[in-house]
């Protein structure tokens, strides 16, 4: 029997866990054999005193080891890829990125997960469209892959539930933002789901749960480290969360986006980002190219409505309407207006992704429900020159008072000046 108050009070007191111990508390968890205010014990104490090298591949194997394990490629005879941010404000970006590889005859399977606090969950955005089906059993995973070229799909309850649950606690205990954790839960699905190709955006920045470089570079590490130690081929992106990606930040807004985006029409931050990954993916594939032409297929993808057609395609196999028309809009839509003339230096992403939170597009508590419709558009983004009543951006609100107040708080998450600011790309660095 595991015996879980010494584990907790051994990482309290800034001790190291045995592999093996700690491996047994992981499973036991999946087991329910560890009730969760335990593990969000364990959880706290880990925040405050981390994990070892070792601890963390421990940790990432139990999780692996919690549940079934998929082989896309002898499931599919063909080298499958992937892709997943560390989670970001108005991050959309495996929707666009998933029907351009697939449309370069790239396999594309992703398992994915909900919200963590302001940040956004790709299965909640997928969820705004009607009808469309987020689990799926491994058999339908795998013939959907082989007849559409890709899915995206939640976690079923077979492979690595031990994540599952941990992530789910982690994100109503304030401690989603730990890098051992962030990596062995990101690690144990891809691992488990059996892409032999990873592109990791790992998000750096106010937005992000990696404030800076330093750190952002220290968690793509772990991860590659984890990716290579399984045979795994990764490449780590670090990328801007200064300020949301794209304008479209909430469920049913950001599923607008990534559509536009992968049928030409998209932001330029978010398409740029969304044609590096996708390039990088095609280049990891056997197709046999390199990033350059790899770019250039994927540009041509989304040019000659390839791209376009495999979205389409993959929202209909997993049950959902593509056309965009059948999207919830939100009754109550409000401008932000610019309060003076001048050049845009700041637009926290933290602070956006908070307001879409508050507005129900994110969950506060586990099993919260989430409100599809609302969010917030940012036209204005840093550098943009602006006039006094300008629209910054537009509030989707479900009544007025909640308008009220979302209104206020986005015009504070702007601040502006008199002179032009030195750009720099989305992508701020590249490990692996």
């Amino acid at each position: 029997m595991i015996r879980a108050a010494e584990l907790i009070e051994q990482k309290r007191n800034g001790g190291e866990h045995d592999p093996e111990e700690l491996a047994e508390l992981i499973l036991a968890y999946a087991r329910d054999e560890v009730p969760d205010y335990q593990m969000a014990a364990w959880c706290m104490a880990v925040y405050f005193n981390g994990l070892t090298a070792a601890e963390t591949h421990a940790l990432t194997d139990a999780m692996v080891r919690s549940g079934e394990t998929l082989d896309l490629a002898a499931a599919l005879g063909r080298k499958v890829v992937d892709k997943h941010s560390t989670g970001g404000v108005g991050d959309k970006t495996s929707i666009a990125v998933g029907p351009i590889v697939a449309a370069c005859g790239v396999p594309f399977g992703k398992m994915s997960g909900r919200g963590l606090g302001h940040t956004g969950g790709t299965l909640d955005k997928l969820e705004s469209i009607p009808g469309y089906r987020v689990e799926l059993t491994t058999d339908e995973l795998v013939a959907q892959v082989r007849a559409v070229g890709m899915a995206i799909v939640g976690q079923t309850a077979a492979l690595v539930p031990a994540d599952k649950k941990l992530y789910a606690l982690r994100d109503v205990t304030a401690t989603v933002d730990i890098t051992s954790l962030i990596a062995s839960s990101i690690m144990s699905k891809k691992l488990a789901a059996g892409a032999q190709a990873i592109v990791l955006d790992v998000k750096v920045g106010d937005g992000a749960f990696m404030k800076t470089l330093e750190d952002a570079r220290a968690l793509a590490e772990l991860m590659r480290e984890a990716g290579t130690r399984a045979g795994r081929e990764v490449t780590c992106l670090l990328t801007d969360m200064d300020q949301p990606l794209g304008r479209a930040v909430g469920n049913a807004l950001e599923i607008h986006e990534a559509r536009d985006t992968v049928r030409g029409d998209g932001p330029a931050d978010f398409t740029e980002l969304v044609l590096d990954a996708s390039a990088r993916l095609l280049a990891y594939s056997d197709l046999g190219v390199d990033l350059h032409e790899g770019r250039d297929r994927a540009e041509a993808a989304v040019a000659d409505g390839s791209a376009l057609e495999v979205y389409e395609r993959w929202i209909r196999a997993q049950g959902g309407e593509p056309d965009p028309a059948v999207l919830e809009r939100a009754p109550v839509r409000r401008p932000v207006q610019a309060p003076r003339d001048g050049v845009v230096t700041r637009l926290g992403a933290r602070a956006v992704g908070t307001v879409a939170l508050e507005l129900g597009a994110g969950r506060r508590m586990k099993g919260d429900p989430v409100d599809h419709a609302v969010g917030v558009l940012c036209f204005a983004k840093r550098g943009d020159t602006v006039l006094a009543g300008d629209d910054l951006a537009e509030v989707h609100a479900r009544d007025e008072t909640a308008a009220d107040r979302a209104v206020t708080a986005v015009l504070a998450a702007y601040e502006f000046g008199d002179s032009s600011l030195p750009e720099h790309g989305i992508v701020l660095d590249v490990v692996g």
